[in-house]
């Protein structure tokens, strides 16, 4: 089935209701459907200009009140591109030329309007293509300056996690010996809780430059939803109306839970903001297909089967400046010490790490809605892992601990062999490799910065394992690296820990790892 041509806004600016009649049966001969006013007086004009909002304008070139030539200037002013058609009887071909260097897109005389229909489909048509054109690159302009400022938020968040883990660590270590009532001991939690809300910003950054490591797995939107749908009830509060739509059956996603949570989590919240006075909040999710014409109007995008997940509220919506900067990290509306400007920045990250796209459709007054669209996958979905009994925390056994940042270093060599490991350090590659060949004595653990100087770790890793067969790596960095993921999903196999992290993660990590060596030459 066709769709239906989409109807023309004419607006006549014509003194004589004969030629109108003329011209409008020209357009219906013509088979081009259309909706009109007519105008003749200056006044007028710039009225229908703002509340008509018309596809092109047919003028007279003379008229009693009001002249062609200054409605063209006028309209210029206001809509730069709007198309603009002189149907005339007393123009000639010396005014009209001047007239189309004023911005007249065409001009016809009055008895020879035969080419009408013509003209104006093609002026509209026209129009219309140049503003798809500018749409389009205003959204690559903002998909470059996204991915610029990711790339700088990342470098940030990569090299701020370093000294997070190091006060992290040292922090924790202090406290374990102290006791819990002396004065200092709350000094040191107030630093643990200071480094814990810093951490949280370096992994909001990591989201939204999609250097964070995930663990995506076959989900259902819907099933996601209601999961967390009694969180976000109580995080709205009473005062707003929660309305959650699914449809019976829902295709599947490949996905981050806890990040797929986190977006919607990220979004109710910003929908909750935009309620001061209430109102209602609808979550919907969807099977679609996003055709070919829809990828052509919107960079980055794939035509094929997605999942959409819409979140809407009837709240103030946003102007298009405002729309314009949404998803760029510490941009905010809110009034000061509300909020880090991060949230919004954290669900495009998230989404695009996912393969997904977010769009933002919204008017001053009129609310807003947010759409996710997750591509559309055949595969079952994934059943959760169950829950691992907490591992032993030490051992005896040989690692060697190749970071270049000292702290960092410091703190994993002193936890380590506070658990009694037999620990050997190097500050970058080409010590570690002098080292193991000058170990005379097995070695179980290769603990390896991901990005440093020189040989990264995973070229490390397999330099070494090729003389040391069996040998198992744990890898540690501040955000995700190419040596080890695609497109931040970390390689099969392959064992990961995340800066900032503290003495019990790196311990409990270190012995899980052992431990399914011992099992796996049981």
């Amino acid at each position: 089935m066709s769709t239906p041509q989409r109807e023309y806004r004419i607006l006549f600016l014509e003194d004589c209701p004969e030629d109108l009649a003329l011209l409008q049966r020209e357009l219906r001969k013509g088979g081009v459907p259309f909706v009109s006013r007519r105008v003749d007086t200056r006044q007028d004009f710039l009225v229908a200009l703002d509340e008509f909002k018309p596809d092109v304008i047919v003028s007279d070139f003379a008229m009693p009140q009001f002249d062609g030539l200054t409605a063209l200037r006028l309209c210029r002013e206001r809509c730069s591109d709007l198309p603009f058609i002189f149907v005339s009887g007393t123009i000639g071909e010396e005014t009209a030329v001047d007239a189309l260097k004023e911005g007249a897109t065409d001009y016809l005389l009055k008895g020879h309007t035969r080419r009408l229909c013509q003209a104006l489909t093609r002026a509209v048509h026209e129009a219309r293509e140049r503003e798809e054109r500018r749409k389009l690159e205003v959204q690559l302009s903002q998909s470059q300056k996204m991915e610029a400022i990711g790339q700088l938020a990342g470098g940030i968040a990569h090299d701020f996690n370093n000294l997070l883990t190091v006060i992290a660590g040292f922090a924790e270590l202090a406290l374990s010996r102290v006791k819990p009532d002396a004065p200092i001991a709350d000094d040191i939690r107030e630093i643990r809780v200071a480094e814990e809300r810093a951490a949280e910003l370096t992994r909001q950054l990591l989201a939204f430059s999609r250097k964070q490591i995930i663990a995506p797995r076959v989900l259902d939107l819907a099933e996601v939803v209601r999961g967390v749908e009694k969180l976000l009830r109580r995080v709205i509060g009473e005062d707003l109306e929660l309305r959650v739509v699914s449809p019976p059956t829902l295709g599947h996603v490949k996905a981050d839970r806890s990040q797929v949570e986190q977006v919607i989590l990220n979004l109710v919240v910003n929908a909750r903001d935009a309620l001061p006075r209430g109102g209602k909040i609808t979550i919907e999710t969807a099977d679609t297909e996003l055709d070919e014409a829809y990828a052509r109007s919107h960079v980055a995008v794939t035509p094929g089967p997605y999942v959409m997940l819409a979140v809407s509220d009837t709240g103030v919506g946003m102007s298009a400046e405002t729309k314009a900067r949404l998803f760029e990290p510490f941009f905010t509306t809110k009034e000061k010490g509300r909020g880090t400007g991060l949230g919004l920045a954290t669900v495009y990250g998230i989404v695009k790490q996912s393969g997904g796209n977010i769009w933002v459709y919204s008017e001053p007054g009129r609310g807003s809605t947010f759409k996710v669209y997750l591509p559309r996958v055949m595969e079952p979905l994934d059943q959760p892992a169950p829950p691992r009994a907490e591992a032993p925390k030490g051992g005896s056994e040989s690692v060697l601990v190749v970071e270049d940042d000292p702290g960092v270093r410091q703190l994993v060599v002193h936890v380590l062999r506070g658990q009694g490991y037999d620990v050997t350090e190097a500050k970058d590659s080409d010590e570690a490799q002098r080292l193991c060949e000058d170990l005379s004595r097995p070695l179980q653990l290769l603990v390896t910065d991901v990005v440093m100087p020189g040989m990264g770790g995973r070229d490390l890793s397999r330099r070494i394992q090729q003389v040391r067969p069996g040998l198992k790596v744990l890898f540690v960095s501040g955000y995700t690296s190419d040596a080890i993921v695609h497109h931040g999903v970390l390689e099969p196999g392959l064992a990961f820990l995340q800066k900032p992290f503290t003495p019990q993660q790196l311990a409990e990590r270190v012995r899980s790892i052992l431990d399914d060596v011992e099992r796996a030459g049981a």
